[in-house]
């Protein structure tokens, strides 16, 4: 929201005389009028930057900038650029090479003046045969050499480069679940620090409504000055905790902000509340990246060792070569060409390919192996995190029904030490047992929240418009 207000005062008002209104009070008016027209516009613009911010609107923010996801990116370009290096097994190879070369030697003299064009008849004198000039030779030579068959070895690293992307890819999903998870308990921490900073705040001032009461007893001969101490001790203790709650407070914050990629001071109107979630069903990791992320690393091993072992195999190529020679750089010199088929057999490289072959076998058998043990595990979190769910909902009915009853024991307890029918220690007790109460139907709640949010990532089904974060 932008705008500009301008509110100026009129130079004849405050410098002519009015017939009924002096010039000092118009001038009054006008600046009073002029301060609630500006107040108006900076209150409007402090709402909008308030925006009220939902845990959905918080997890787009954060899938839109955090950087883990930058860096997952990066990773897929780099995965993006290991297949094309794998591709240009597929294009030729095109190199250029300058070579300046003297010499006397008869048979390089006697060659070059053959590749310079510059032979002649006298150079067949014997006494120039056998003790030549020394000769100069630039050399430029251009070749080209393309790949005709390799018995799948290209093919199968590009198989491999093209897997691995898609495993950064999956990577990249298993960051984007963990990212919303940990978004949800960033914003519910900051939820549940809110409400629990709310619930010490009322018990600190029930405390000092009790003091008062205590107090009022005491004069009134139904209790001793024992018993105002006691509940000013208890008075202080509600105020540590509403101190202890607000440093919470700030904390959760501040790890909201890092969960969201923002500066650790940005201030937020948070909208989504601290309710019960609704039930959630049952499912399978299957779809989880992490599984897909295996799976896939077993074929790349598989696909680089089918590529290691197109090394005990020929290879089939094609090369040819423009090359130019000359006794100046630019003068007396002549060019020529060449162009051959090649067949490439690797006899023996010290046992290179042969543990590669054997490398490949074993990250292939250890991604297998990793795959079972691996969907065990992740069973094992969703029966967990359905464990989770269960349990925590059931607290909260359980305490919910501990709130009111401690609400009610309060209320009684409260009026028989009115009337002197109750002692102190009763009195703090009950108060200490209702903001227990209430603070566990928080954590309750919270748990329950965050468990929903757990079964979801376990499932491998959370994304940014999941019902868990309603």
């Amino acid at each position: 929201m932008t705008g500009v207000a301008t509110v100026s005062v009129p130079l004849w008002a405050c410098k002519t005389r009015a017939p009924r209104l002096s010039r000092r009070k118009i001038c009054r008016i006008l600046g009073n009028v002029r301060k609630r027209i500006l107040t108006l516009i900076f209150g409007a613009l402090a709402a909008s930057a308030q925006t009220p911010l939902t845990l959905k609107d918080a997890v787009k923010q954060a899938l839109g900038r955090h950087p883990s996801l930058e860096a997952a990116d990066a990773r897929i370009q780099a995965a993006e650029s290991r297949i094309g290096q794998a591709r240009s097994g597929y294009l030729p190879r095109v190199q250029y090479m300058e070579n300046l070369m003297r010499g006397n030697n008869p048979v390089y003299v006697f060659g070059s003046l053959l590749t310079q064009r510059q032979f002649t008849a006298a150079n067949f004198d014997i006494v120039r045969l056998n003790r030549p000039d020394a000769l100069n030779n630039f050399q430029s030579i251009v070749t080209a050499e393309q790949l005709i068959y390799d018995f799948g070895g290209v093919r199968n690293g590009v198989r491999a480069a093209e897997l691995g992307r898609k495993m950064t890819e999956a990577e990249k999903r298993a960051a984007e679940l963990n990212l919303i998870a940990h978004v949800a308990r960033a914003y519910h921490g900051v939820t549940l620090a809110t409400q629990a900073l709310e619930v010490a705040r009322e018990a600190l001032k029930t405390a000092e409504a009790d003091l008062k009461r205590a107090q009022t007893v005491r004069d009134a001969g139904l209790a001793t000055e024992a018993d105002v101490l006691a509940v000013q001790v208890h008075v202080a203790a509600m105020k540590e905790q509403v101190i202890r709650r607000e440093a919470d407070l700030k904390v959760a914050r501040a790890a909201l902000n890092e969960a969201l990629g923002l500066p650790l001071d940005t201030t937020h109107e948070l909208a989504t509340p601290l309710l019960p979630a609704p039930p959630v069903e049952a499912a399978s990791p299957e779809l989880r990246p992490e599984i897909e992320q295996i799976r896939l690393a077993k074929q790349a091993a598989e696909a680089q060792a089918r590529s290691a072992r197109a090394g005990y195999l020929p290879q089939i190529a094609f090369r040819a070569q423009v090359e130019a020679d000359r006794q100046e750089f630019f003068n007396k010199g002549g060019g020529n060409w060449l162009v051959m088929g090649s067949v490439r057999w690797n006899l023996f490289d010290g046992n290179r390919t042969r543990q590669t072959v054997a490398e490949a076998r074993a990250m292939a058998s250890a991604a297998a192996a990793s795959e079972r043990q691996y969907t065990n595990a992740l069973k094992l979190e969703l029966t967990k995190a359905l464990a989770d769910f269960d349990a925590a909902t059931e607290r909260i009915a359980v305490t919910e029904a501990g709130v009111a009853q401690a609400e009610e024991s309060l209320r009684i307890i409260r009026n028989r030490y009115s009337n002197g029918l109750a002692t102190v220690t009763e009195l703090l007790r009950a108060q200490t047992a209702l903001l227990d109460a209430k603070t566990r139907r928080l954590a309750a709640v919270h748990d329950q929240r965050l468990a929903a949010v757990e079964v979801e990532r376990s499932a491998g089904k959370l994304n940014g418009d999941s019902n868990v974060l309603d």
